[in-house]
């Protein structure tokens, strides 16, 4: 189940996102139902001492209008309420206040917790008993105000959010006003608001659960494209591109893997391009010797030319040779197994010495020789060897390529702390488009092979590698039918 990425991606999000909102709501919940609790019983205990204050105002105002020290003195709180008008002006108060706050019910008692009179609203069945029982009156007297989740002893059928208060004449208490919030009340508000809040969340959750799909899709499906594309290169199609949509780290993503899958088409390219290369290179020659060597033995060529046919055999053994000696060379270099040791040495002598070991292929060629040199000294700190034969492979094309009677230059030139070594000449020179590929195995410009019949197309490849491992620059100019030039960089010696 959990074996896909967007799987795991999304029941990952799926998990945070219940559990957050989870949270959220158990939060709001509780935060909602303490706010609607202290709201509630703020209400209860204004309301209770607003009547309180009302109750003793009016008593004051009665007992002030007899004016007798005796009728103080035997006030009868039940007495008061029950008068005609005191009781039906207490009554419509009271019903006023139960007209706006539905949920409360107002009840008086007298001192002795007996219950003289209610509010309108209030269903009569509300109240089991006539009376509050004994004890409990003797803990509300004492504790002055009273605030608590109860039925008072049986007085009512359910459990009330009861608020006492009681009612003093002088310092005696005369009477007791309740006001009583049902905690059933409270409840299916709370649990409205419960379902309010939790189908809320669900439809978020459902939202960022549709959003988190898309996101995730978007980020995972080019990730699939990949695989498919990856699993294709293991085939060896390595023409599959995946596409690039944005400019986010995904999109960068995808445009690496098809620079990556171009880079391996390439070296696709290249590894064919190689064993065709190294087949005709080897084929070739080995059919040359095998068709003089049969033409000796069957006797199709005279005995007077078996000299002329010998040599040409050991010419083309001499071919393979380099061939193989090339292909060991670059094996060597790449595996690093080649060690270059650095010295300093005078560039300037290695090329007078590379130029006169060139002397008969230049005067057959006429060619128009010119060597500059900053000054006649001039040291470079790299290996010696693996240098002269940089040198000599470029020299080498550069007058098996240059045209009768063209300019064949080296020029050597200090810049930015290097030494430059340039190789120039009149001729052919090599198209534009395949300037990239100069220094590629086996590339030849003359691709027909009429002007290179004994190269195998791995010298600049091999200069290409040893400058590489030194840790300089090679690079070439050119103008197709015109010139060519080339150009790499040395550390200067002491």
């Amino acid at each position: 189940m959990f074996k896909s990425v967007f799987t795991k991606y999304i029941t990952a999000f799926m998990v945070i996102i219940v559990i957050s909102f989870s949270i959220l709501a158990g939060i709001i919940s509780s935060q909602t139902i303490q706010y609607s609790i202290k709201t509630k019983q703020a209400t209860v205990i204004n309301t209770a001492n607003f009547l309180k204050v009302k109750f003793e105002n009016d008593i004051a105002s009665h007992l002030s209008s007899l004016n007798s020290e005796e009728a103080v003195e035997d006030f009868s709180f039940s007495e008061f309420i029950n008068t005609g008008d005191n009781k039906q002006n207490i009554i419509r108060e009271i019903t006023t206040l139960a007209r706006y706050t539905k949920e409360f019910v107002f009840m008086v008692t007298d001192a002795a917790g007996n219950l003289l009179l209610t509010d309108d609203y209030t269903d009569p069945k509300t109240f089991r008993l006539s009376k509050i029982d004994s004890e409990i009156v003797k803990e509300l007297i004492n504790k002055q105000s009273y605030l608590a989740e109860t039925t008072l002893g049986g007085m009512f059928t359910e459990p009330y959010l009861v608020h006492e208060v009681p009612i003093l004449c002088g310092q005696n208490v005369v009477g007791m006003v309740f006001v009583c919030s049902s905690s059933e009340l409270t409840t299916m508000y709370v649990e409205v608001m419960i379902k309010i809040i939790i189908m809320g969340s669900l439809w978020v959750m459902l939202a960022a659960l549709i959003a988190v799909y898309f996101i995730s899709e978007k980020i995972i499906g080019p990730l699939k494209e990949m695989s498919k594309a990856a699993k294709s290169f293991a085939q060896g199609q390595f023409d599959v591109r995946v596409p690039v949509v944005g400019h986010d780290e995904v999109a960068e993503l995808a445009v690496a893997f098809n620079n990556m899958a171009a880079s391996l088409e390439r070296l696709e390219d290249t590894r064919r391009t190689f064993l065709a290369n190294v087949s005709h290179d080897l084929r070739t020659p080995m059919t040359s010797i095998g068709g003089f060597i049969d033409g000796i033995l069957d006797g199709t060529i005279p005995p007077e030319k078996h000299t002329e046919y010998l040599q040409r055999c050991s010419n083309e053994v001499k071919r393979l040779s380099r061939l193989v000696q090339s292909l060991l060379d670059i094996t060597r270099i790449q595996a690093g197994e080649r060690k270059f040791n650095k010295t300093s040495f005078d560039i300037c002598e290695m090329a007078r010495e590379i130029i006169i070991s060139f002397e008969k292929r230049i005067e057959a060629k006429n060619l128009d020789v010119e060597f500059e040199c900053e000054s006649d000294k001039m040291l470079a700190y790299a290996d010696r060897d693996a240098i002269y034969q940089v040198l000599y492979n470029i020299c080498d094309n550069a007058v098996k390529f240059s045209r009768e009677g063209g300019k064949f230059r080296i020029r050597i030139t200090t810049k930015d702390k290097k030494i430059n070594v340039s190789v120039y000449n009149e001729g052919q020179g090599i198209p534009e488009e395949d300037l990239a590929m100069v220094f590629d195995r086996f590339y030849k410009s003359d691709k027909s092979r009429g002007l290179d019949k004994t190269g195998a197309g791995l010298g600049l490849y091999i200069a290409k590698t040893i400058m590489d491992a030194h840790g300089e620059e090679i690079k070439v100019r050119s103008v197709w039918g015109k010139d060519c030039e080339f150009i790499f960089t040395l550390a200067k010696g002491k």
